[in-house]
């Protein structure tokens, strides 16, 4: 059974293989969401970059980054992930709501079309 250590909030739980990030971090009582994303999310269909997670360990135990992830955080560090799009396979430490994780660069709307439009 895999866990999951949220650093922030010095709290560990376990999850079954391919749980959803941001599902096992609300049913833990965690908040994936910062400030005024709490009211402006889009309930994890993966269209907001608001739920993001930095890994600080087992990288290696999650799903791959999707196309969604690779746009919305295109302009973020690779240990950074929408938490809404990323299955737990094994033992990962996380820190929620991290600083220069939300609202900023491709994690936005218009960062995400301007990404989109950039790509050839």
């Amino acid at each position: 059974m895999p866990t999951i250590r949220f650093e922030q909030e010095g709290q560990q739980v376990g999850c079954i293989e391919g749980a959803n990030l941001r599902k096992a971090a609300l049913d833990a009582g965690i908040n994936p969401y910062k400030g005024l994303n709490n009211l402006n999310n889009c309930g994890g269909l993966g269209q907001c970059g608001t739920c993001v997670m930095e890994v600080l360990d087992g990288m290696q135990n999650l799903s791959p980054r999707s196309d969604v992830e690779e746009v919305y955080l295109a302009d973020r560090p690779a240990n950074y992930r929408l938490s809404c799009r990323t299955s737990v396979n094994g033992d990962v430490t996380v820190r929620t709501r991290p600083e220069e994780g939300v609202g900023k660069g491709s994690n936005s709307l218009l960062g995400a079309l301007k990404s989109l439009v950039g790509r050839k």
